[in-house]
């Protein structure tokens, strides 16, 4: 195995900027926004040298790093990416740096706290993501939920302290599940002398048979990960905390919530239940199925009836993440695969939609829908950007949202067509409460006086939804391709 350092230099690089922030004095705002940026964009373009000479056909882990750390208990700081977890690096240095942006007016109070969270947050969501040792992973999961809470808590709307306390409890229950699980699978190896936390060792030793699980081990372990993972996508019933915590968190924290946070719980679906646990998982398949369904179906009507719009949006998230979850556990390779694309698609389509109401939100200090309407007359330019964000979401052909979808569909329907119909009317319901929202907001006349001297999008500020609009665009037409060239 060749040892390369690009992933531990995107690893860490945020935190060598945090250190570089502490440097400038606190009142020094624009050059904090500055070395904030200029680190953040250096990890995006670091990040894309993954893909140079990245073998996106082969199997096993691409750019390893693997050193001994721990003797006793035997841990290894031990990194590496395939096609699932790259991607999502990349698409977490892609929000990071427009996340900055995004604050670059709005964030005027500890700026150089909010940059550092910001930075901080970015080191441990990508440290999620190229972990391949189970305490490694677990290490960079704890570290990710402090600046998130920080963000919340310190940077958020009038209810933010009760949305970060219940941000961190859900979290931390599912932790300390995962944790258990983690030690208890450690003594599973160890008692059959292969003491290891190595997730690719565990899953050979699982797979060729030096370690058989007992069903009831199995399940159980299953359902501890399992739990862990479904609080953070958030899956029905333990979606309560996401509305809360997108409602008061700041525009960025959204953004990286929605963007990427989320997806580490599907990620962990993918990486460890599936592959650790087989047997547990298609037995737990027909209830989680059940799960998600209602969670398709109740995040969308909860949605429809929201009066404030950026709750409506957390909403939305729970509805579509429980489609990537429905994907999974139909256990077909084509909504399998619909999964891992809708899971990306949504964090640059969700993303995208709230940087437009974080941008409403700095002109009118207000997310209710009561207080907007007619808005297309005085802004134009975030009316169309806004509505092309919206058609994505609902997954109107040719845009990011429609494929993933209809593999998710095709797929599940090729197992179980009773899953499929029932999770087709979220697809009916996303439409209605996106397109009704958005007549309520910027169609009809003024409602309110003072909406009429509204100012459009900057230069800022367009740049950025453009640039989310380009993203939106190009994976729907690649993906189009791709899936017109194999039929």
């Amino acid at each position: 195995m060749q040892q390369t350092f690009l992933l531990t230099i995107l690893t860490f690089l945020p935190v060598a900027g945090t250190l570089a922030l502490l440097l400038l004095r606190d009142d020094d705002h624009l050059w904090i926004r500055r070395l904030a940026l200029v680190t953040a964009a250096a990890e995006f373009a670091l990040s894309l040298l993954l893909l140079r000479g990245f073998d996106i056909r082969g199997t096993g882990y691409q750019w390893e790093e693997s050193h001994a750390w721990i003797s006793q208990p035997p841990i290894h700081y031990h990194l590496g990416v395939d096609g699932l977890s790259v991607f999502l690096v990349l698409l977490t240095t892609l929000l990071t740096p427009i996340s900055i942006l995004a604050s670059w007016k709005s964030i005027d109070q500890r700026v150089k706290g909010f940059f550092i969270s910001l930075l901080v947050l970015e080191t441990g969501v990508v440290g999620v993501f190229v972990s391949l040792d189970l305490f490694l992973f677990f290490l960079f999961w704890e570290v990710m939920l402090i600046p998130m809470y920080f963000l919340i808590g310190i940077w958020g709307h009038e209810r933010r302290i009760y949305a970060a306390l219940k941000f961190i409890l859900y979290t931390m229950f599912g932790s300390i599940l995962m944790l258990v699980a983690i030690l208890w699978l450690y003594r599973v190896t160890a008692q059959a002398g292969y003491p290891t936390f190595d997730v690719a060792q565990i899953q050979s030793l699982l797979s060729n048979g030096t370690i058989t699980l007992p069903l009831r081990t199995e399940m159980l372990l299953f359902g501890a990960f399992f739990l862990a993972f479904a609080i953070k996508v958030p899956l029905f019933p333990l979606h309560t905390w996401l509305p809360d915590a997108h409602t008061e968190a700041p525009t960025a924290g959204s953004v990286m919530l929605a963007g990427v946070l989320l997806k580490m719980g599907i990620y962990g679906m993918l990486r460890f239940c599936l592959p650790l646990f087989p047997e547990a998982s298609r037995r737990f398949a027909p209830a989680i199925a059940v799960l998600a369904i209602i969670g398709i179906v109740y995040g969308a009507l909860v949605a429809m009836v929201q009066v404030d719009l950026k709750r409506l949006v957390a909403y939305s998230s729970v509805s579509h993440l429980g489609f990537v979850v429905l994907g999974i556990f139909a256990f077909h390779a084509i909504s399998i695969q619909g999964a891992v694309f809708q899971m990306l698609s949504h964090g640059i389509s969700t993303g995208a939609l709230f940087l437009g109401v974080g941008m409403l939100y700095d002109r009118r200090h207000t997310h209710l829908i009561k207080e907007f309407g007619g808005l297309a007359t005085p802004m134009p330019v975030i009316a169309a950007l806004y509505l092309f964000t919206c058609l994505a979401l609902a997954g109107l052909p040719m845009l990011n949202g429609f494929v993933g979808e209809f593999l998710i569909l095709a797929g599940t329907f090729q197992k179980h067509a009773a899953w499929a119909s029932w999770a087709a009317l979220g697809v009916i319901f996303s439409a209605v409460y996106l397109l009704w929202s958005y007549q309520r907001v910027f169609f009809g006349g003024v409602t309110q006086d003072k909406n009429n001297a509204l100012p459009d999008l900057d230069m800022r500020e367009r740049g950025i939804l453009f640039l989310m609009a380009a993203i939106i665009l190009w994976m729907g037409i690649r993906s189009e391709e791709r899936r017109v060239g194999k039929e």
